[in-house]
């Protein structure tokens, strides 16, 4: 250590200094000299032993107060770990320094820099692709399939039930439902061939019913009047009228079909045997092996468009990784009270987290203090702050000369 051999060449100066002055002859300069280079050796003296006595016994003898390092060694890892768990890491200074690091406009601006470059944006594309690639789906799709039974198993359907037929009246989903049906059912009615498919049906029923007298001779007449064709079309009209009534709002009959139909509605949502079928029915979908593969193939399809997607986006330098960035930088400067909120949150995550934990820095600290015996720590102390305490030894050698050379001076005046 340089400062060392400087403290030690200062110290020799000294002492040869004084020894010359022993053996030259007697005159002023000589006495000034000597006293100067005899205060200089006791101040080097001095401070020599008072910076050894601080790592070790001067010349191995043990005086007392000396080796203050090692035999403080516990006191002064106490006191290290109780500035590290009471000043320096305690919550206040924590929130404080926080509070000015200004947490998501650093991480906002640090993003948006690294997102300008190309390669950046490419590599995160890449590290999107590694992963989704790597992704256990054999492993997710069962999880994912247990978790939907489990759901449905903890789930009590009454009042979902009643949640969604309050959901559908208020939306009007029976009528709705009743119109669409009425819609198709008009449709059917008006094609020709059922038309026919009607005549034919009523011609034979009409030739199968077995009514005598009188009744019976007007059915036989009127069967040989009508024909399948004007049967059919007769039919035809009969129901395009009726459907025709009940699409028009208002109608009587209409009411009273969306009546039934919300009083049959409201029954099964109070059949607690009709929904718990119902649940059981999901439960057997839901564990069935069938199930477990849809699910995993449509997991697949999902990764193999996304994977489809990063590929493209890649190709075309990722732009839209900027533009997706900028979007949310601007979506949370704009939502000032969401961000402010959100930053809190981490914060005070942070802090409740350093402060619950920060006594194990103070426990590392001490293993690994304790992990050095007495030659190493006092090693590691020399190389770390020896170089500064041996100039105590070069300012106490220098001091004592020029404090030598005043006493000498006050004496002869």
């Amino acid at each position: 250590m340089r400062t060392r051999y400087i403290a030690v060449l200062s110290l020799i100066t000294m002492g040869i200094g004084f020894i010359t002055t022993l053996l030259l002859p007697d005159s002023t300069i000589v006495q000034l000299l000597k006293g100067g280079f005899e205060a200089g050796l006791v101040g080097g003296f001095a401070d020599w032993f008072a910076v050894t006595a601080l790592f070790r016994h001067p010349l191995g003898i043990p005086i007392p107060h000396t080796s203050l390092l090692l035999k403080n060694r516990d006191k002064i890892a106490n006191s290290l770990i109780s500035a590290l768990n009471n000043e320096l890491l305690n919550k206040e200074s924590i929130t404080q320094k926080l509070k000015q690091f200004q947490l998501l406009k650093v991480i906002g601006s640090s993003v948006t820099r690294l997102v300008r470059k190309r390669s950046n944006r490419v590599g995160a594309l890449n590290l999107l692709q590694t992963l989704l690639t790597n992704l256990p789906l054999e492993t997710i799709a069962p999880l994912i399939q247990k978790g939907i039974t489990s759901t449905i198993r903890q789930t009590d359907v009454k009042p979902l039930a009643e949640k969604a037929l309050h959901t559908a009246i208020q939306a009007n989903w029976d009528e709705r439902a009743l119109d669409y049906a009425l819609d198709q059912g008009r449709a059917w009615v008006s094609k020709p061939e059922t038309g026919y498919m009607l005549g034919s049906i009523a011609q034979q029923k009409i030739s199968e019913a077995k009514v005598g007298g009188i009744m019976g001779f007007a059915v036989q007449a009127f069967a040989g009047f009508m024909n399948e064709e004007k049967l059919g079309t007769m039919i035809q009209q009969l129901l395009l009228s009726g459907i025709q009534d009940l699409i028009q709002p208002g109608n009587e009959n209409r009411e009273k079909l969306i009546y039934e139909i919300r009083n049959q509605i409201q029954r099964m949502s109070d059949d607690e045997e009709l929904l718990n079928r119902g649940k059981q029915w999901l439960i057997d979908k839901a564990e069935h092996s069938d199930s477990g593969e849809f699910l995993l193939k449509r997991l697949e399809d999902i990764r193999s468009s996304l994977l489809a997607s990063l590929e493209k986006e890649k190709l075309s330098g990722g732009k839209k990784v900027v533009t997706a960035v900028k979007y949310i930088v601007r979506k949370l400067q704009a939502e000032k009270e969401m961000t402010e909120s959100a930053e809190q949150k981490v914060l005070s995550f942070i802090v409740d987290s350093v402060e619950a934990n920060h006594y194990r820095l103070g426990l590392l600290l001490k293993d690994n203090l304790d992990q050095l015996d007495d030659r190493e720590l006092v090693r590691m102390l020399e190389e770390k702050v020896g170089g500064d305490l041996q100039w105590i030894r070069v300012n106490g050698a220098l001091c004592g000369f020029i404090i030598g050379l005043i006493l000498t001076s006050i004496q002869w005046i």
